[in-house]
């Protein structure tokens, strides 16, 4: 049986896409990448400068303030309180977590490395809703799932090969010698 949606024509029995709905699900993932680069390296700018957004400029990394003191010492709650409260404000969990806002957000933006910043990525999200557990508005998910889930879907679907540098990336030698560098 074929029907047609919008101006195109799909076998409803088969459930493939046409190339008009592939084409538009490869836009979808290639945007959802880009903002969610753009959401990581957000939030790099804003701790180290302190833009005013949520971090204030004289508490940013650069004027000696912590990234991840006030989040970690102040909103920690759940089994993992102890865990987190101990190390808000470590140097090395600073320099941790401002490395990765910086290396998973630009990976994304660009398309490239997106096995490494889907991995670094999901492990963040899930890291950052452990701290305070249970959420808030929902007794088991909140968005830092959601965030986890999508940064794994843009890589399982090869968005950087869509308005980024994924195919370029994906040719160079060192990636053929180490694919886990895709």
């Amino acid at each position: 049986m074929t029907t047609r949606y919008a101006g195109t024509r799909t076998d409803a029995g088969t459930g493939e896409l046409t190339g008009r709905e592939r084409r538009l699900a490869r836009g979808v993932f290639a945007a959802l990448r880009v903002v969610l680069g753009v959401t990581f390296l957000w939030a790099f700018l804003d701790k180290l400068f302190g833009l005013g957004y949520s971090t204030p400029s004289e508490r940013s990394w650069l004027n000696g303030g912590s990234p991840t003191r006030g989040f970690l010492a102040n909103s920690a709650s759940g089994p993992f309180e102890g865990l987190y409260k101990d190390i808000a404000g470590a140097a090395w969990a600073d320099w941790l977590f401002m490395l990765g806002l910086a290396a998973i957000g630009t990976a994304l933006l660009l398309g490239i490395g997106m096995r490494v910043a889907d991995i670094s990525g999901a492990l963040l999200y899930v890291l950052m809703w452990t701290v305070v557990l249970p959420p808030e508005n929902n007794p088991v998910l909140d968005d830092h799932i959601v965030g986890a889930l999508a940064v794994i879907a843009v890589a399982v679907v090869h968005a950087g090969d869509t308005v980024g540098l994924g195919r370029w990336w994906k040719r160079q030698p060192v990636v053929r010698d180490h694919p886990w560098l895709v």
